[in-house]
């Protein structure tokens, strides 16, 4: 299955709409991955998240970095015999640097530092245009 395949994400992590927030993955290494998301304005989040200048709440930022994450570890381990989900077990640190707003595309990438067992050590960053929205520093495990 190539990383293109739209059934791609959802056979790595056990993520779905409306929670799910890869919509297209535009690389992937043994070490880092990024994906590409448009921020839809008729999100229901924007009824009640500043609904009379809708932002893009910074927590689902991070999500979306988690995701990619929990990919990239999935994939990682695709031919170890691991058992269980990547869970975030950690935030390290978390910058919010740009607005994100209806209508804008996203660009999230999240890189693999150091892996301890089952341990994995991230870094993530969200992009618009180029610009950094959001940066995190994160940690995963496997659960389940």
């Amino acid at each position: 299955m190539e990383f293109t395949d739209p059934g791609f994400i959802q056979s790595r992590i056990p993520h779905r709409d409306p929670f799910l927030w890869l919509e297209r993955i535009t690389g992937l290494t043994a070490t880092e991955i990024t994906a590409e998301t448009l921020i839809r304005a008729d999100l229901d989040v924007f009824k009640g998240h500043y609904p009379d200048y809708p932002i893009m709440p910074g927590v689902l930022l991070c999500e979306a970095v988690f995701q990619a994450g929990a990919l990239l570890i999935s994939e990682s381990i695709k031919d170890e015999n691991w058992q269980g989900v990547p869970v975030l077990t950690r935030i390290t640190s978390a910058k919010f640097k740009r607005e994100v707003r209806p209508g804008d595309l996203i660009t999230i990438s999240a890189t693999l530092k150091e892996r301890l067992s089952s341990a994995w050590f991230m870094k993530g960053v969200v992009r618009i245009g180029g610009k950094v929205a959001v940066k995190v520093e994160f940690s995963c495990a496997l659960k389940g």
